[in-house]
């Protein structure tokens, strides 16, 4: 019988393989349409834009540091589970090219889908007790240490990013941009709810 409480380690494997896979679809949408958004995955768009590097391997070396905090802030599980999460989107970001191909894609529709999907990643990831490390832990680790809301730390960084955005990329392109990471927030605002979703 499953657990109401706790996930079983199969269950937490397909939510962190759906995560992963969905993040690395997502991705691909966004680096084909040459669009940003926020967050770690925005710092290693934006740093494969400037260098030519993969985003898979940039991201991977980019979470890097992160993985400290995360063991502080949340503890073990949690840091194995968003290595396993990270290191197979970073895999799968690769590969997914080779797969998955786009004769039209609209910008904004493309921006939409990359929202809902990297929403349902994102949601897919947390309630496996899992994420795609980086910013969301500095921004935890800082609210425990100074208490300056974590929300706060990683609008902040957002906006910081979408400013250097605007030197790699026109702005038509940063706004359409906006406008996806603005769905992939408010996916993760109404759906979210740890009051209404108790399993870890």
């Amino acid at each position: 019988m499953t657990d109401p409480v706790h996930h079983s380690f199969l269950e937490d494997a397909q939510g962190i393989a759906y995560g992963a896979c969905m993040a690395a679809f997502a991705i691909t949408i966004l680096t084909h349409l040459g669009l940003v958004t926020g967050q770690t995955a925005g710092l290693a768009v934006l740093v494969s834009y400037a260098t030519g590097w993969g985003f898979g391997p940039v991201f991977f070396a980019i979470n890097l540091p992160f993985y400290w905090l995360g063991f502080r802030r949340m503890g073990a599980r949690f840091v194995a589970k968003t290595l396993a999460a990270v290191t197979l989107m970073s895999a799968l970001s690769m590969l997914m090219p080779r797969w998955v191909s786009f004769a039209t894609l609209d910008p904004i529709v493309g921006a939409l889908l990359f929202g809902a999907i990297s929403g349902s990643a994102l949601l897919a990831l947390f309630r496996h007790g899992a994420s795609l490390g980086g910013i969301g832990i500095v921004a935890l680790y800082l609210q425990d240490r100074t208490g300056f809301r974590a929300g706060w730390t990683q609008l902040l960084f957002d906006a910081t990013l979408f400013a250097v955005a605007l030197t790699l990329r026109d702005v038509p392109t940063v706004a359409i941009s906006a406008l996806g990471a603005l769905i992939v927030n408010l996916t993760i605002a109404v759906n979210h709810r740890r009051d209404r979703y108790v399993a870890a």
